[in-house]
């Protein structure tokens, strides 16, 4: 393959981090992955690669001159639409949506162009136009932001961070397509993924990734792509001990009794519906699994269970015994549910707390400095950070964490709770894959020991817990 750009520094530099790289990688033309686990630096070094010619402390070049980058994050919402709300549960209250754009509104004269036409057949989202950006499901959003890229002037490198996540399997097929095929039309393609099952199969090169360093690129040179995959697969290294995941203050009885129950409940917004008619009851020690393709409600049915939604007060909705609009507050549902997900991760601040406070707060549904903390709260807390081997991050700032760090923390927020019902909406989000059976192992040992009920979304069936013995399926709106 033909050079594409020269990193000649033995280290790189972005805003404060430092990036090793001994090996003065050069990047390809085609296709190439970044990989390697969560905080090796691999958005790191794809955000050198797209702003970091402009620092003097770098020397980057490339044959052809100053390239065209795009980059694509799908961490914020707010990049496409302009809209920040202050806390999550904004999307669904009604006086808010009113200042939100719909994405036609954002998109304006760019959806009249044959290639976004194109675009939006092949990544199926011709009937989003009309709808308003802050109901866009987290895969729906990764797919307008992609159709909106490419429907423009195609760059000489086109950056995608994590683009899997949250895509079902239709649309990451669709996606890789997509990509292969403009790959075909000379623009070279970067992904940074976490994940060897993600490395796509017309990947050409591989740069790996880890404790700040970028390693020596391996080229496919002929060879299958799973010589690839198994390469970067021993970059990997990580495992947990299960018997040392701290005692629960409570253990729920086996009782059977009913903790939610939903009946024909129907949701819509401006006339289109979102939710039609949806029945669902969970007992008390069920797992279930809540699956469905990209955009058919899933994120909608939770906010109904979570307390979330006003649309609950006018639908038949009974958590933990309780009829929604007989009185009870909110907090009173929440503090039963751990709850975590793509939205929530979104407008996740953390303000000044410390790692260790926020997982301690998680005790108490909180999450600026409400409470104090006891000292057995924040010493629960640093086991938890232990048990994931992330206690040296435990003094930081959440938004100075990766994606994959401030997961992990926001899994030990929820399983520090020890909730009666878990609500794990892609749990596994921007995790590494040692890192997600990790996971699975914890949420295994918390199903069998504390007769927690769970609540479980994926798109990817082999990252579900063999302790999920019901699904729920819903079909595209």
């Amino acid at each position: 393959m033909n050079p594409l750009i020269f990193l000649r520094s033995p280290e790189l530099n972005y805003i404060g981090v430092k990036l090793s790289n001994p090996f003065q990688a050069t990047v390809p033309e085609g296709v190439t992955v970044v990989i390697g686990p969560n905080a090796a630096g691999k958005s790191t070094l794809t955000r050198i690669i797209e702003k970091g010619w402009n620092f003097t402390t770098n020397s980057i070049s490339s044959p052809r001159g100053k390239l065209t980058v795009s980059r694509i994050e799908f961490s914020d919402i707010h990049t496409l639409t302009g809209f920040k709300a202050q806390y999550y549960q904004q999307r669904y209250e009604a006086s808010m949506n009113d200042e939100v754009p719909t994405v036609g509104d954002i998109l304006g004269t760019a959806t009249d162009t044959p290639r976004w036409k194109e675009l939006c057949t092949r990544l199926d989202i011709t009937n989003l136009l009309n709808h308003k950006a802050n109901f866009l499901s987290s895969g729906e959003l990764r797919k307008v932001l992609v159709a909106r890229t490419m429907s423009a002037q195609m760059p000489d490198l086109l950056i995608l961070d994590n683009p899997y996540i949250g895509l079902d399997a239709s649309a990451r097929s669709t996606l890789n397509s997509t990509l292969e095929q403009i790959a075909a039309e000379g623009v070279s393609v970067m992904l940074a993924v976490s994940d060897p099952a993600e490395i796509p199969d017309f990947t050409d090169t591989l740069i790996p990734v880890s404790d700040m360093a970028v390693g020596q690129p391996v080229g496919r040179d002929g060879s299958s792509v799973g010589t690839l995959r198994a390469f970067a697969q021993s970059l990997f290294s990580f495992a947990i001990d299960s018997s040392r995941i701290p005692a629960p203050p409570t253990t729920y009885p086996a009782d059977g009794a009913a903790i939610v129950e939903l009946v024909d409940c129907t949701v819509a917004y401006a006339g289109e519906t979102i939710l039609p008619s949806v029945s669902w009851t969970i007992k008390r020690g069920e797992h279930w699994a809540l699956s469905g393709p990209n955009g058919c409600g899933k994120s909608t049915l939770l906010s109904l269970i979570h307390a979330d939604n006003p649309k609950a007060y006018s639908n038949s909705v009974t958590v933990f015994g309780t009829r929604r609009g007989s009185g009870e507050s909110i907090w009173d549902i929440k503090k039963r549910i751990g709850y975590i997900s793509p939205e929530m991760h979104l407008y996740f601040g953390g303000g000044s707390s410390t790692v260790v406070e926020i997982v301690a707060r998680g005790l108490n549904d909180t999450v600026g400095c409400y409470t104090r903390l006891r000292p057995d709260q924040l010493s629960r807390a640093s086991k938890w950070l232990s048990l994931l081997h992330i206690e040296d991050i435990a003094g930081r700032r959440f938004n100075t964490l990766s994606s994959g760090e401030q997961r992990m923390i926001l899994l030990a927020r929820t399983f520090i709770k020890n909730p009666e019902l878990m609500i794990l909406d892609e749990p596994m989000h921007g995790l590494d894959s040692c890192r997600k059976k990790a996971v699975k192992s914890i949420i295994n040992s918390l199903a069998a020991r504390d007769n927690t009920s769970i609540i479980y979304v994926t798109h990817c069936p082999d990252e579900l817990p063999e302790c999920i013995t019901h699904t729920m399926t819903l079909r595209r709106r």
